[in-house]
Protein backbone atom coordinates (compact mmCIF):
# COMPACT_ATOMS: atom_id res chain seq x y z
CA UNK A 1 0.00 0.00 0.00
CA UNK A 2 1.60 3.58 -0.93
CA UNK A 3 0.62 6.07 0.77
CA UNK A 4 -0.05 10.29 -0.33
CA UNK A 5 -0.13 12.66 2.67
CA UNK A 6 -2.00 16.15 2.08
CA UNK A 7 -1.03 19.08 3.91
CA UNK A 8 -3.19 21.16 5.80
CA UNK A 9 -1.31 23.72 7.89
CA UNK A 10 -4.64 24.31 10.20
CA UNK A 11 -4.73 21.18 11.89
CA UNK A 12 -1.05 21.89 13.32
CA UNK A 13 -0.54 24.43 16.52
CA UNK A 14 2.41 26.07 15.36
CA UNK A 15 4.57 25.59 11.78
CA UNK A 16 6.65 23.74 13.34
CA UNK A 17 4.52 21.16 14.21
CA UNK A 18 3.83 20.34 10.29
CA UNK A 19 6.79 20.22 10.14
CA UNK A 20 7.91 17.49 12.05
CA UNK A 21 5.22 15.65 10.43
CA UNK A 22 6.36 16.38 7.33
CA UNK A 23 9.77 14.66 8.32
CA UNK A 24 7.65 11.54 10.28
CA UNK A 25 6.05 11.10 6.86
CA UNK A 26 9.31 11.22 4.69
CA UNK A 27 11.15 9.33 6.99
CA UNK A 28 8.53 6.76 7.41
CA UNK A 29 8.61 5.91 3.67
CA UNK A 30 5.20 7.91 2.58
CA UNK A 31 5.50 8.29 -1.27
CA UNK A 32 4.50 11.48 -1.66
CA UNK A 33 3.57 14.55 -0.07
CA UNK A 34 0.83 16.98 -1.68
CA UNK A 35 1.31 20.35 -0.89
CA UNK A 36 -2.64 21.92 -0.46
CA UNK A 37 -2.74 25.64 0.78
CA UNK A 38 -4.81 26.98 -1.53
CA UNK A 39 -5.69 30.13 0.68
CA UNK A 40 -1.81 31.56 0.81
CA UNK A 41 -0.45 34.04 -1.07
CA UNK A 42 2.28 33.03 -3.68
CA UNK A 43 5.27 34.12 -2.02
CA UNK A 44 4.17 32.24 1.43
CA UNK A 45 3.20 29.17 -0.61
CA UNK A 46 6.64 29.26 -2.36
CA UNK A 47 8.48 29.66 1.10
CA UNK A 48 6.28 26.91 2.64
CA UNK A 49 7.01 24.50 -0.68
CA UNK A 50 10.53 25.31 -0.07
CA UNK A 51 10.44 24.65 3.11
CA UNK A 52 8.96 21.19 3.23
CA UNK A 53 11.23 20.03 0.42
CA UNK A 54 14.30 21.00 2.27
CA UNK A 55 13.04 19.18 5.08
CA UNK A 56 11.90 16.29 3.12
CA UNK A 57 14.72 15.82 1.37
CA UNK A 58 17.08 15.86 4.63
CA UNK A 59 15.67 12.30 5.84
CA UNK A 60 14.75 10.77 2.13
CA UNK A 61 15.30 10.92 -1.25
CA UNK A 62 12.49 8.51 -2.31
CA UNK A 63 9.75 10.79 -1.04
CA UNK A 64 8.05 12.58 -3.87
CA UNK A 65 6.76 16.45 -3.11
CA UNK A 66 3.69 17.55 -4.84
CA UNK A 67 2.46 21.15 -5.06
CA UNK A 68 -0.89 21.68 -5.06
CA UNK A 69 -0.77 25.39 -7.01
CA UNK A 70 0.77 26.74 -10.24
CA UNK A 71 4.18 24.43 -11.93
CA UNK A 72 6.23 27.49 -12.13
CA UNK A 73 6.13 27.25 -7.99
CA UNK A 74 6.94 24.00 -7.92
CA UNK A 75 9.34 24.17 -10.14
CA UNK A 76 11.21 27.12 -8.55
CA UNK A 77 11.17 25.41 -5.27
CA UNK A 78 12.20 21.68 -6.15
CA UNK A 79 9.22 20.32 -6.16
CA UNK A 80 8.76 16.62 -8.16
CA UNK A 81 5.64 17.32 -9.69
CA UNK A 82 1.91 19.19 -9.31
CA UNK A 83 -1.57 18.62 -8.11
CA UNK A 84 -4.28 19.40 -10.64
CA UNK A 85 -7.70 19.88 -9.63
CA UNK A 86 -10.85 17.93 -11.56
CA UNK A 87 -12.30 19.25 -14.59
CA UNK A 88 -9.13 21.30 -16.47
CA UNK A 89 -8.36 20.67 -20.19
CA UNK A 90 -6.04 18.55 -21.29
CA UNK A 91 -4.23 21.14 -22.25
CA UNK A 92 -3.19 22.24 -18.11
CA UNK A 93 -1.32 18.75 -17.39
CA UNK A 94 0.65 19.54 -20.67
CA UNK A 95 1.64 23.26 -19.86
CA UNK A 96 2.16 21.85 -15.83
CA UNK A 97 4.41 18.94 -17.77
CA UNK A 98 6.52 21.29 -20.15
CA UNK A 99 6.48 23.88 -16.94
CA UNK A 100 8.15 21.24 -14.56
CA UNK A 101 10.31 19.23 -16.72
CA UNK A 102 12.53 22.28 -17.10
CA UNK A 103 14.40 21.55 -13.82
CA UNK A 104 12.56 17.79 -13.53
CA UNK A 105 13.64 15.28 -15.98
CA UNK A 106 10.14 12.73 -15.34
CA UNK A 107 7.46 15.39 -13.27
CA UNK A 108 4.76 13.65 -11.56
CA UNK A 109 0.92 14.96 -12.52
CA UNK A 110 -1.75 14.17 -9.91
CA UNK A 111 -5.00 14.74 -10.84
CA UNK A 112 -8.13 14.65 -8.69
CA UNK A 113 -11.12 12.92 -10.07
CA UNK A 114 -14.53 12.26 -8.79
CA UNK A 115 -16.46 10.51 -11.92
CA UNK A 116 -15.27 7.85 -14.77
CA UNK A 117 -15.11 10.09 -17.21
CA UNK A 118 -12.85 12.62 -15.58
CA UNK A 119 -10.17 9.56 -15.21
CA UNK A 120 -10.51 8.42 -18.56
CA UNK A 121 -9.42 12.28 -19.13
CA UNK A 122 -6.71 12.46 -16.56
CA UNK A 123 -5.16 8.59 -18.34
CA UNK A 124 -6.20 9.94 -21.94
CA UNK A 125 -4.30 13.70 -20.97
CA UNK A 126 -0.88 12.21 -19.30
CA UNK A 127 -1.39 12.06 -15.90
CA UNK A 128 0.75 10.14 -13.83
CA UNK A 129 -1.73 9.15 -11.39
CA UNK A 130 -5.12 9.81 -10.05
CA UNK A 131 -6.88 10.51 -6.83
CA UNK A 132 -10.55 9.29 -6.96
CA UNK A 133 -13.01 11.11 -4.26
CA UNK A 134 -14.93 10.91 -2.16
CA UNK A 135 -14.77 7.00 -1.74
CA UNK A 136 -16.08 7.04 1.66
CA UNK A 137 -18.56 9.88 3.42
CA UNK A 138 -16.67 12.78 4.40
CA UNK A 139 -17.69 15.32 6.82
CA UNK A 140 -17.00 18.60 6.04
CA UNK A 141 -17.12 21.58 8.33
CA UNK A 142 -20.50 23.30 7.28
CA UNK A 143 -21.98 19.25 5.18
CA UNK A 144 -21.51 15.97 5.25
CA UNK A 145 -20.29 15.12 1.29
CA UNK A 146 -21.66 11.14 0.78
CA UNK A 147 -19.21 8.38 -0.26
CA UNK A 148 -19.15 6.50 -3.55
CA UNK A 149 -18.12 3.53 -2.29
CA UNK A 150 -15.41 0.91 -3.33
CA UNK A 151 -17.47 -0.48 -5.80
CA UNK A 152 -16.80 2.98 -7.86
CA UNK A 153 -13.69 3.14 -6.34
CA UNK A 154 -12.70 -0.72 -8.31
CA UNK A 155 -14.32 0.64 -11.35
CA UNK A 156 -12.29 4.00 -11.52
CA UNK A 157 -9.16 1.46 -11.13
CA UNK A 158 -10.08 -0.28 -13.75
CA UNK A 159 -11.01 2.86 -16.23
CA UNK A 160 -7.81 4.67 -14.96
CA UNK A 161 -5.24 1.42 -16.14
CA UNK A 162 -2.25 1.78 -16.36
CA UNK A 163 -2.24 4.85 -14.45
CA UNK A 164 -2.34 4.19 -10.57
CA UNK A 165 -5.23 5.14 -8.56
CA UNK A 166 -5.22 6.64 -4.87
CA UNK A 167 -8.22 6.52 -2.64
CA UNK A 168 -9.33 9.85 -0.89
CA UNK A 169 -12.77 11.01 1.25
CA UNK A 170 -13.02 9.48 4.65
CA UNK A 171 -10.22 7.33 4.43
CA UNK A 172 -9.17 6.15 8.13
CA UNK A 173 -6.88 3.50 9.29
CA UNK A 174 -9.43 0.77 9.71
CA UNK A 175 -10.92 1.34 5.78
CA UNK A 176 -7.55 1.84 4.41
CA UNK A 177 -6.97 -1.84 3.79
CA UNK A 178 -10.52 -2.21 1.82
CA UNK A 179 -9.10 0.65 -0.93
CA UNK A 180 -6.55 -1.75 -1.93
CA UNK A 181 -8.56 -4.72 -1.94
CA UNK A 182 -10.73 -2.86 -4.74
CA UNK A 183 -8.26 -1.98 -6.48
CA UNK A 184 -6.06 1.28 -5.16
CA UNK A 185 -2.40 1.75 -5.12
CA UNK A 186 -2.90 3.49 -1.80
CA UNK A 187 -4.44 5.76 -0.25
CA UNK A 188 -4.53 9.79 0.34
CA UNK A 189 -6.15 11.35 2.98
CA UNK A 190 -5.68 14.80 4.89
CA UNK A 191 -6.82 14.32 8.46
CA UNK A 192 -5.43 10.47 8.89
CA UNK A 193 -2.14 12.21 8.30
CA UNK A 194 -1.98 15.02 10.79
CA UNK A 195 -2.27 12.14 13.70
CA UNK A 196 -0.66 9.57 14.86
CA UNK A 197 -3.05 6.76 13.31
CA UNK A 198 -1.14 6.12 9.68
CA UNK A 199 1.22 4.94 11.66
CA UNK A 200 -0.18 1.77 11.81
CA UNK A 201 -0.27 1.61 7.99
CA UNK A 202 3.70 1.50 7.66
CA UNK A 203 3.93 -2.42 7.48
CA UNK A 204 1.85 -2.60 4.23
CA UNK A 205 4.06 0.10 2.39
CA UNK A 206 6.68 -2.36 0.73
CA UNK A 207 4.16 -4.03 -1.03
CA UNK A 208 1.55 -1.92 -3.04
CA UNK A 209 -1.01 -4.23 -3.22
CA UNK A 210 -0.76 -4.47 0.41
Amino acid sequence: MQLYAITNRRLFARSEDLMKQVVLWASSGVEYVQIREKDLAMVDLAALAEGIVGAVRSVAASTRVLLNGPAEVAAATGCDGVHLTAGLPGLAIQDARLAMSRVVADPIISVSCHTLAEIEHARDDGAVLAIFAPVFEKRLESETMPGQGLEALAAACKVAAPIPVFALGGITAGNAESCVHAGATGIAAIRLFASSDWLSLRGSLSDPRG
